[in-house]
């Protein structure tokens, strides 16, 4: 199938990027925090990537000036329109129903004339009763009566500021281990689900089937400052658990076992299982060379600026609850401070426990989602 014009174009750019570096798509994917087939199938236009971080950050790294990142930009945003286009399930048609013609009423008797106002309710007594629940409603507002809202949450916490914010920030959330080995769970009979997406497209895949994060979820935060010489410090991320309910009683669908290889520099791990979850440094792994190199962990806090950011890897696992969490991130840049909330496109994220539940893979042979017992996995 011949790729769109859209995604071919981005793709040239990104050759173009990778050309005139002359770096190995190892070397360059060890930077960018990706593995080198995931660089490759971007370059080849086979994938495009859910965030412009990633291209950004290479044509930073390839020494792309403001007007060409501009035209990536551009370009990134009209191939992952393309890709989304691709992703989106095709609807059957619902057939259009005419209506029934209209039969010629028949003749009836002459309607009957309205009944005035009943004379024992006179019009007063009325406009009485409409004032007294006015005059109720404006005594309410007067004495500041609370009304009762649901707090939707918000991006940023209540303490930013009105000025803009002195970095940008983006997250990755439908997030593979590996760029491949992930779980989800899915209330649908296997013959209801389709076939495994590749990476890129698993936020759609996620979406049309309804799916929670199963066992674990990866939250990867970019943040990148404004301004090359005035530093942001991040001082700290807090883990907000707003729910927590039984484990869904779905059936687990697996990806993949893991494959290809990945840079995870900034690694934290949440236990959502626990009362007050943190989000602990951890060693991350380069296991996009030859051999796997470990990471020492770095806590906070970090400096970041527009030539320096940070990537900061967030694993949260539950194995005993069905979790709803968001994150908080604290900063402070000269005499300012704040703390943005990190969030699902406003929604807290969900990660449930799947243990106990029946598990598939998807045998490609057959074109089908198979047991474990079924594909010789067992124990």
């Amino acid at each position: 199938m011949p790729k769109d014009a859209a995604v071919e174009e981005f793709a040239g750019l990104v050759r173009t990027l990778k050309a005139r570096d002359g770096r190995s798509y190892e070397a360059l994917g060890r930077r960018l925090s990706v593995s080198a087939s995931t660089l490759h199938r971007y370059c080849s236009g086979a994938t495009v990537p859910e965030e412009f971080a990633v291209v950004d950050r290479l044509a930073l790294l390839c020494g792309a000036d403001e007007e060409k990142r501009r035209a990536l930009e551009a370009a990134w945003t009209e191939a992952d329109r393309a890709r989304r286009r691709a992703a989106e399930p095709v609807s059957t048609p619902v057939p259009t129903v005419s209506a029934a013609p209209e039969s010629t009423p028949e003749p009836s008797a002459p309607e009957a004339p309205r009944a005035g106002p009943r004379r024992g309710a006179p019009a007063p007594l009325l406009v009485a009763a409409a004032v007294a629940l006015v005059v109720l409603a404006l005594a309410a507002a007067l004495l500041g009566h609370p009304t009762r809202t649901a707090p939707a949450p918000a991006s940023t916490a209540p303490g930013r500021t009105a000025a803009p914010l002195p970095f940008t920030w983006s997250i990755g959330f439908q997030l593979w281990e590996g760029g491949c080995g992930h779980t989800y769970l899915v209330d649908r009979a296997p013959r209801a689900v389709a076939p495994p997406p590749v990476a890129a497209d698993s936020g759609a895949w996620a979406g049309t089937h309804g799916a929670v994060h199963g066992g674990e979820a990866l939250v990867r935060i970019t943040v990148q400052g404004r301004s090359p010489s005035d530093a942001v410090v991040l001082h700290a991320l807090h883990v907000r658990v707003v729910d927590r309910a039984a484990p869904l009683p779905w059936n687990a669908y697996r990806m993949d076992n893991g494959c290809g290889g990945a840079v995870t520099p900034r690694h934290f791990a949440v236990d959502l299982d626990r009362p007050r979850p943190l989000a602990r440094p951890v060693d991350g792994l380069d296991a996009s060379g030859a051999e796997v190199r470990k990471i020492p962990a770095v806590s906070f806090p970090y400096k970041v600026t527009s030539s320096d950011p940070e990537e900061l890897l967030v694993s949260a696992r539950a194995a005993g609850c069905d979790c709803r969490w968001y994150l908080e991130l604290e900063w402070s840049a000269g005499d300012r401070t704040g703390t943005v909330r990190i969030t699902d496109g406003g929604k807290p994220f969900r990660t449930s426990g799947t243990r106990g539940r029946p598990a598939y893979v998807h045998d490609s042979a057959e074109g089908r989602w198979i047991t474990d017992s079924d594909s010789g996995q067992t124990g």
